[in-house]
């Protein structure tokens, strides 16, 4: 069974909800605070955290900075702040995916299952590609940059993996929705722009002036090293 951990002060939300996960062959367990929640992301290490923005005393922000201090697990947020700036800033600390309030369990699990199908894939290729300073290992998902390795969520990794995969080649955001993602997040699309900041952010010296991730003004983005040949 696929391990599931539930973060969230609403006992009886958190019942119903994982009664109807473990109805659909989810093994569940549940924090009611965000201590708590900490302490059994590091103790149990689940598949998933569905996280509650709105929490007393130490709120879902708090948590997630937490959780990825300690593990790449995928976070879902769930939050009724559903403003830009809070999506964005979920986001911005390492959230996988959201879902807004008020929402269906059946959206909650398909949105579930989406993300663990995501970080799950197979990657097509097995290897170590190696672009000037930037080592990524396509098997163990990791990445370096001038032999310091390099924390990415989830969900960045996968991104940039779909980016190396063609690299060279101009990629649309629709498609980059599309394999990173999957198709029922092209109404998400808005996003793109902020995620590849992010991954900047972590991958170039210069965010400002990258040198990896290129951006192709009304085609998309594209991945390729100036002076550095592209693998075959």
């Amino acid at each position: 069974m696929i391990d599931l951990l539930l973060i969230d002060d609403d006992a009886n939300l958190t019942e119903l909800l994982g009664n109807y996960l473990g109805d659909r062959g989810y093994a569940v367990r549940i924090a009611h605070n965000g201590a708590e929640g900490v302490r059994m992301v590091h103790a149990y290490q689940p598949a998933l955290v569905v996280l509650d923005v709105s929490m007393p005393v130490r709120d879902g922000w708090y948590v997630l900075q937490r959780i990825r201090e300690l593990s790449t697990v995928p976070v879902l947020m769930v939050t009724a702040q559903t403003e830009e700036e809070n999506v964005l800033r979920g986001f911005a600390l390492g959230a996988d995916d959201y879902v807004a309030k008020p929402f269906s369990f059946a959206e909650l699990t398909a949105r579930i299952t989406a993300v663990l199908n995501r970080v799950s894939r197979t990657e097509a290729v097995q290897s170590v590609e190696i672009y000037g300073e930037l080592t990524i290992d396509l098997t163990d998902k990791r990445v370096w940059r001038g032999g310091e390795l390099i924390h990415l969520t989830p969900t960045e990794f996968k991104l940039l993996a779909v980016l190396i995969r063609q690299a060279g080649h101009v990629i649309s955001q629709e498609e980059l929705v599309r394999q990173a993602w999957g198709e029922q997040y092209l109404e998400d699309i808005g996003y793109v722009r902020r995620y590849v900041w992010h991954l900047r952010r972590k991958i170039e010296l210069d965010p400002n002036n990258p040198r990896y991730i290129h951006n192709d003004r009304g085609y998309g983005y594209r991945f390729e090293v100036a002076g550095v040949a592209v693998p075959a």
